[in-house]
């Protein structure tokens, strides 16, 4: 597909050009901006996708035969440097609009101190210069925040075949305690009892197979401590009549690359049953460690994030931001140390009303 750019005063006007053209049938909308020109005057800008057929059937006319190929070529480049020509001049308002707008820039630099990147804010931005949005501070805001909202992804609950859930993540972020949660969810606190199995793969850490084989008893599930690939193998075979098997795996640090390599075998390991990978990633997780934790973790083939240690902080910017770069949806929030209660599955308005609260706080 080959996007093009149609200007006029309305977008209804631009948007007839492209009609003109091409014909309804063979385009679809794929943008609209208001652009203050250097002249001063606003103008509407309406970009289309269109097949790369048509637009040369409509571009080159009868004579598109006879264009060769170093000459299409050499066309093609052109209008990409047009592209890349418009979209400097387009951050050059940009930028003359956040030197002169302090509106701009107090929005910009409290959801950063909230947590949010540059990156992401810059991005929505430059989408509404030419608009009143960005002369409106709480417009502005709230307009953020519905980008936000637009942004996070869940990940529903889904019983309609058996499934296998890993839970991976960084020491300490609570990947037992929350495998404990979900073999009760899933065991006693829905529409049905499932049929719920345990396996443990952390035998690095003291008194890991015990805890998670204490709550398998107080919960009366099957529960089974794994040491090598082949013995998992066999096991997801044993299990292949339970409705959920649920993976515990050692806490690892980024850097751990032992422990990273012998996490990826156990994801690759053959199964009748797709292996689903959830990150556990900590309410509380820093900035600076963002990067690293995805980087790292995203080489298993992440399936949904579930979020633990809600009830440690009250700031959310930074978690937030993770999932508007990374764009993992979420599965199930944990929000307290206790046992099944403290698990709820994802509600991105629970988040941005935490998130809010954080804002309005200053």
């Amino acid at each position: 597909m080959i996007n093009e750019t149609f200007v006029a005063s309305s977008p209804k006007e631009a948007y007839g050009q492209a009609v003109q053209k091409y014909g309804e049938d063979n385009i679809s909308l794929a943008g609209a901006k208001q652009i203050k020109y250097d002249d001063g005057v606003l103008r509407c800008e309406v970009i289309i996708s269109v097949s790369e057929n048509v637009f040369k059937e409509c571009t080159f006319g009868e004579h598109r035969f006879v264009v060769d190929k170093e000459s299409e070529e050499e066309l093609l480049s052109e209008i990409d440097v047009l592209k890349e020509q418009l979209e400097l001049l387009k951050e050059d308002i940009y930028q003359d609009i956040e030197k002169d707008s302090s509106i701009l820039s107090d929005v910009k630099k409290l959801f950063i101190k909230k947590g949010i990147s540059s990156q992401w804010l810059e991005s929505i931005f430059r989408s509404l210069i030419g608009t009143d949005i960005i002369e409106d501070s709480k417009l502005l805001a709230s307009y953020l925040i519905e980008e936000i909202d637009e942004a996070l992804k869940i990940k529903e609950e889904d019983f309609s075949i058996p499934k296998i859930m890993m839970l991976v993540g960084p020491t300490g972020v609570g990947k037992t305690t929350t495998i404990a949660k979900l073999a009760a969810r899933y065991a006693y606190l829905l529409d049905k009892p499932y049929k719920v199995a345990l396996l443990n793969l952390d035998s690095y850490k003291v008194g890991a197979v015990e805890q998670l084989e204490h709550y398998a008893k107080i919960m009366q599930v099957e529960h089974i401590s794994i040491n090598n690939t082949d013995s998992f193998k066999e096991r997801l075979k044993e299990l292949e009549g339970y409705d959920v098997v649920l993976v515990d795996t050692a806490g690892m640090s980024p850097y751990d690359t032992q422990k990273f390599i012998q996490t990826v075998e156990y994801v690759k390991t053959e199964s009748e049953r797709k292996i689903e990978v959830n990150l556990v990633l900590s309410a509380t997780v820093k900035y600076e460690d963002m990067e690293d934790i995805y980087e790292n973790f995203s080489f298993l083939n992440l399936d949904s994030l579930i979020i633990s240690k809600f009830d440690e902080t009250k700031h959310f910017g930074t978690l937030l931001n993770f999932m508007l770069l990374y764009k993992l949806p979420m599965s199930y929030f944990s929000i307290g140390q206790e046992v099944p209660d403290d698990l709820m599955f994802a509600d991105k308005e629970f988040l941005l009303e935490k998130f809010i609260g954080d804002i309005d706080e200053g």
